[in-house]
Order: structure tokens, then C-alpha cells, then sequence
């Protein structure tokens, strides 16, 4: 059950954020360090596109530029906590929810906070504690343990309900191009994905794994979803049309907490982060962004490859490495036939960090839970361990910080 409260229409939705002034706080501190030393890291996302990058602190929440790294703005509530905060690209409309010690709203409550007027605009109301929101221009998607809700934008109407599985995490994940709405989130039973293709009125359901699902990720279109379960070992990517299952990856032997996933904007690549400490990128034998799907098969007749093993795609064009057995496939276990990760970097195990690809070319950035920043490059062709280019810290390393 849930109710909607509309203040003022949210028609400012797609305007750009202002640059922030000197003070831009409504309680500002004397300088962003002590507001640093003062806050508690809560809850940490990117923005749509990856560009920013948004955290949830015991005092409000605060928004940084990934390329250039740089803090945008902050908000500081007196000691009011935010758990979640969802922006909407690089709009002055966030989504957000209280949470921490001290919730500055409550944790049942999504308030739509308009950056421009400095205030709430509108909110929704549910009887149980929200986990997750996702923003589209169009649609708010709302998360609960049991349920999730999709709302039209500009007037809060409920539009669509959905059951699932216990989802403590609230894990979602909605596309992004204006033509075409797709939201994935967990079926009714184990391992299962359920994939709403809401433009094409199409529900399909994928038996993605034995286990739990853990995390997954859709491409911006929606075309595409990885999956991982509980056990972390293999990621899966499927089609998300005809729910086919095109391509199979390895992260590693032992099981692993998977924390993200996420594709680049061309398909070309998959990157995911763990507790095991190490950031993989993976080559994708998928349709490039806009590519005829068809010219996968073409693909793989050329390479003698598939969904289920071996190496993808002509070296130079970034193959994962196999395993010298994998001629043996159908033999020995399908261990010996996984195709592994391409490229890696490494970081502390045990902390909990998010990647995505970067603006430039040939690049992740990484922000942990820790108050750590990183963008690192990789080489396309040859893979290996990446290089680092840049290196933060938005929050310092003494502070707690809640996973």
C-alpha cells in the first residue's frame, strides 16, 4: 500500500544542476573538510550515465564529478540522515530517503527534493521501509522488501505493481533510453530474473542461476542484463528480448560477494567488483549498442565460438583468455573450458567498492565505501593488469562507514 503527495509538479525535472556557489549548503560548515570529518557514509550510487556520482551521510548527502574529480555540492541537514539518494542524470531533482542513526525523513518515505528551491517537492509513502529507488525521466520505480511500485513522473500516479522474492537489498535495475522502458528485478523463486519490457507490454521470466540472484545490471537500452548469484563465481548475460542466454564469464574459483555490475556504453564490456578485492573487465561477444543481434552469430561462426566457453572474438578486438583445455570442453569439468577476465585491477579485500566505465575512453572509475575514488585505464588489446590514473579520497579514512 502506498500513498502519493504532490507539492508541485516535478516539470523542472530535466533542468541542468546550477554550478555550486562558494556556501551552497542551507547549514553549511566552515569548510568541506570538517563537514568530511563530520559525516558517516551511508549509501553511495552513480548517476545514470556514470558522470556522478551521489553519497548518503549521517549529516545529508553530497554529489561528486567523476571527470574531472571534483565534489559538486552538498546539503547538510542538522544531523539528519540520508540512506538513499537517486539522482536523475544531472538534474536538480533527487530522490531521497532518511536513513542512519538519525533519519532526517522516514524510512518509509521517498521524498522528491527539488535542488533549485532547496525543498521537497513531492513524496510517497509505503507501510514498510523502502530499500531502493530508481529514477528514469519519465518514471519513479520504488523498491520494497516484498514489492515493487512504478509511479509516473510528473503526477506520482501508480502505474504498475510487482511481487517478488525477499529482496533485503532492494537490487533493481531499470534502462535508460528514452524510447524504451525495461526494468529487471527478482521473479517469485530462486535464481530467477523477471524482465518487463513495458514499451512491447512483454514479461519474460530467466532461469538465471541455482543460487540466489546476488546483482545484476542492464545495458541503457535494456537490452542486454548480467547476473551473478550468491556463490559469485560466473556471470551470466543474457538477451533480454527472448530471455537467451548469450554468454557465460568466470570471476573466479571461490565463492564472492558480488557488489556491482556494470556494461559499457557500447556492450563491448562488462566490469564487476567483489569483496575478493579485484575489479574484472570482461570482453562481451554480444550486439554492440545499436549492432543487428544477427551479427553475433556471424561472430561466432567465424571464431568457432559460443554462449557457453572459449575465447570470444579475434585477439586484438580484446578476447578473455581460456584455458588451455578448453578444447576439451564436454570432457573434463566446464571449469577448464570458462572464459576468465581480461583485464584487472586490485584493490583491498574485504571493502565494499562500486565500478562503472568512465567518460574517457578506455577507462573504469571506482568509488568504495571507504570514502576512496579511483579511475584506472586499461589497454583494449591486451588486457592485463590496469593501470592507475588518479586517485581521491572524498570522505576520510578514519570515518565509519555503513555497508
Amino acid at each position: 500500500m502506498a500513498t502519493a503527495t504532490t507539492v508541485s509538479p516535478p516539470g523542472s525535472s530535466t533542468s541542468p544542476m546550477l554550478d555550486p556557489s562558494p556556501d551552497p549548503n542551507p547549514t553549511s560548515p566552515s569548510s568541506t573538510e570538517t563537514a568530511s570529518e563530520k559525516s558517516s557514509l551511508l549509501y553511495v550510487s552513480f548517476n545514470q550515465d556514470f558522470g556522478c556520482f551521489a553519497c548518503g551521510t549521517e549529516q545529508g548527502f553530497q554529489v561528486y564529478n567523476c571527470d574531472p574529480f571534483r565534489e559538486t555540492f552538498r546539503r547538510d541537514f542538522n544531523n539528519g540522515g540520508i540512506g538513499v539518494v537517486e539522482m536523475l542524470f544531472r538534474c536538480n531533482i533527487l530522490a531521497l530517503v532518511g536513513g542512519g542513526s538519525n533519519p532526517q525523513y522516514p524510512p518509509n518515505k521517498v521524498m522528491i527534493w527539488d535542488d533549485h528551491q532547496s525543498r521537497c517537492i513531492g513524496e510517497l509513502s509505503f507501510r514498510s521501509e523502502v530499500r531502493a529507488v530508481k529514477l528514469r525521466r519519465d518514471r519513479i520505480v520504488v523498491v520494497l522488501e516484498h514489492k515493487i511500485y512504478v509511479y509516473n513522473f510528473v503526477d506520482l500516479k501508480l502505474l504498475h505493481q510487482i511481487e517478488t522474492m525477499a529482496n533485503p537489498k532492494g537490487l533493481c535495475a531499470v534502462s535508460h533510453a528514452p524510447n524504451s522502458f525495461v526494468l529487471a528485478c527478482p521473479g517469485l523463486h530462486r535464481g530467477q530474473m523477471r524482465v518487463e519490457h513495458y514499451g512491447l507490454k512483454r514479461t519474460k521470466f530467466i532461469t538465471a542461476h541455482d543460487s540466489r540472484i546476488a546483482c545484476f545490471a542492464l545495458t541503457l537500452d535494456g537490452s542486454l542484463l548480467a547476473t551473478s548469484s550468491t556463490k559469485g563465481t560466473l556471470i551470466r548475460i543474457f538477451n533480454t528480448l527472448d530471455a537467451t542466454r548469450l554468454q557465460e564469464v568466470r570471476r573466479g574459483a571461490d565463492r564472492a560477494e558480488i557488489y556491482s555490475l556494470a556494461f559499457s556504453s557500447n556492450h563491448q564490456w562488462l566490469a564487476v567488483s567483489s569483496d575478493k578485492g579485484t575489479i574484472h573487465i570482461f570482453g562481451l561477444n554480444v550486439p554492440r549498442s545499436g549492432e543487428d543481434p544477427r551479427s553475433v552469430d556471424a561472430t561466432q561462426s567465424l571464431t568457432g565460438t559460443n554462449g557457453s566457453g572459449g575465447n570470444l572474438v579475434i585477439p586484438s578486438l580484446g578476447a578473455n583468455p581460456g584455458s588451455s583445455l578448453s578444447f576439451m570442453r564436454g570432457v573434463l569439468p566446464r571449469y577448464f573450458s570458462s572464459q576468465w577476465s581480461f583485464a584487472q585491477f586490485h584493490l583491498p579485500e574485504g571493502l565494499q567498492f562500486l565500478v562503472a566505465f568512465g567518460h574517457q575512453k578506455n577507462t573504469i572509475v571506482i568509488v568504495g565505501l571507504d570514502g576512496s575514488f579511483y579511475r584506472c585505464a586499461f589497454d583494449p588489446v591486451n588486457g592485463g593488469e590496469m593501470v592507475q590514473k588518479e586517485y581521491a579520497r572524498f570522505l576520510k579514512s578514519d570515518e565509519s562507514t555503513d555497508n
